[in-house]
C-alpha cells in the first residue's frame, strides 16, 4: 500500500519529488520500528498505541520537534489515504497531537545592505557575473523560490509587460511583476548567453554547459555575494523572506504579498508581519509624546 500511497501523492496531490522522498523515508522508518518492536505488523494495521509509541521513541532519540511533526503529518496523510481506499476503518492518528515548536522568525537582509549588495557591487560584464547578478536580482525582485528560479523558462518571461510566469508548489502557476531595471539586465544576460553558450533548451538561467542551474550552485552564488553579511543564514530563501518583508515595510497589502509569494493560505504570509510590527513600534517610540 505504501507504493500506492506514494503514487497518489505524485499523480493526484502533485507533491514535489523532494516531499515524496521524505514521506517514503518516514514510512520506511515507521515500518522498521514495527519490525523491531511489534513483530513486523504491517503499517496499515498499526493502532493508536503503536503510533504513539513511535512518536515517543522519536522524541527520546533526540529528534527535533519540527522533524517529528513532519513524520506525524506523513502518517496522517497515509492513514487518510487508507481510509479513503476502505483499507482501514479507524484512524489511529485521530488523537495524535503535534509537538509544540518555537516560532522562528524569517531571516532577511536589511534594505541598506541589500542596496549595497545589488547596486554597489561591480559584477562585471562576462557571462558568469551577469548570470550571478540576474540570479540575485530575480530572487530579491520577485520573491520566487529556488526551485522556481531553476525551472524558469525563457518563454515565461514577458519583457514588454514586465511579468514572468513561474510554476510553484503542486504545479500552481502564478504571474509575478518585476521592475523596469530588470529588463535591461535580462536582455544583456540573454545576449551574452546566446552568443557564448547557445540555446540548448528553454531554461532562462543556465551554466556554461547550457544546462539548467542546480540548487547547490545557486546557494553558492548567494553565499558568495553575502559572505561579509552578518546574516545567520545565507541562502536563496533568505532573499525571498527579504522580498516579502520589504514589501510589507513599504505598505504592501498582505493579501497581495500572499499572492505574489504563491502561498496557499494567509497564515504562511503573516509570519512576515512581525518584522513590520517591530518597525512600527520603533516609529511609535520615536514619535509619540507619551512613548
Amino acid at each position: 500500500m505504501r507504493d500506492s500511497f506514494l503514487k497518489y501523492l505524485k499523480f493526484e496531490k502533485r507533491y514535489s519529488a523532494k516531499t515524496i522522498l521524505a514521506y517514503q523515508t518516514d514510512l520506511q522508518q515507521f515500518q522498521d520500528f514495527l519490525t523491531e518492536g511489534f513483530d513486523g505488523v504491517p503499517s496499515a494495521e498499526a493502532n493508536h498505541g503503536i503510533v504513539r509509541s513511535w512518536v515517543v521513541s522519536l522524541v527520546e532519540s533526540g529528534l527535533g520537534a519540527v522533524s517529528v511533526n513532519r513524520k506525524i503529518a506523513c502518517l496522517r496523510s497515509y492513514f487518510k489515504f487508507l481510509i479513503k481506499q476502505d483499507i482501514v476503518a479507524k484512524d489511529p492518528m485521530a488523537k495524535i497531537k503535534i509537538l509544540k515548536t518555537k516560532k522562528k522568525l524569517p531571516h532577511f537582509v536589511q534594505e541598506a545592505e541589500m542596496v549595497t549588495a545589488l547596486d554597489q557591487t561591480n559584477f562585471g560584464n562576462d557571462f558568469d557575473h551577469l548570470r550571478d547578478q540576474l540570479v540575485l536580482e530575480l530572487l530579491y525582485g520577485t520573491g520566487m523560490r529556488l526551485s522556481e528560479l531553476i525551472g524558469l523558462k525563457d518563454s515565461s518571461v514577458n519583457l514588454r509587460d514586465r511579468t514572468l510566469k513561474v510554476l510553484g508548489k503542486r504545479n500552481k502557476e502564478r504571474v509575478i511583476p518585476f521592475t523596469a531595471s530588470l529588463v535591461q539586465l535580462i536582455e544583456a544576460y540573454r545576449k551574452i548567453r546566446d552568443r557564448e553558450v547557445g540555446r540548448k533548451n528553454d531554461f532562462l538561467m543556465v551554466m556554461k554547459t547550457g544546462e539548467s542551474l542546480y540548487p547547490m550552485m545557486v546557494n553558492r552564488i548567494v553565499k558568495k555575494y553575502f559572505k561579509n553579511s552578518n546574516l545567520e543564514k545565507k541562502s536563496p530563501h533568505v532573499l525571498r523572506h527579504t522580498y516579502a518583508t520589504h514589501l510589507l515595510n513599504h505598505g504592501a497589502e498582505i493579501n497581495a504579498v500572499k499572492d505574489l509569494l504563491g502561498h496557499s493560505s494567509l497564515a504562511a504570509t503573516q509570519v512576515y508581519t512581525h518584522n513590520t510590527m517591530e518597525k512600527l513600534k520603533k516609529v511609535f517610540d520615536q514619535a509619540h509624546p507619551k512613548a
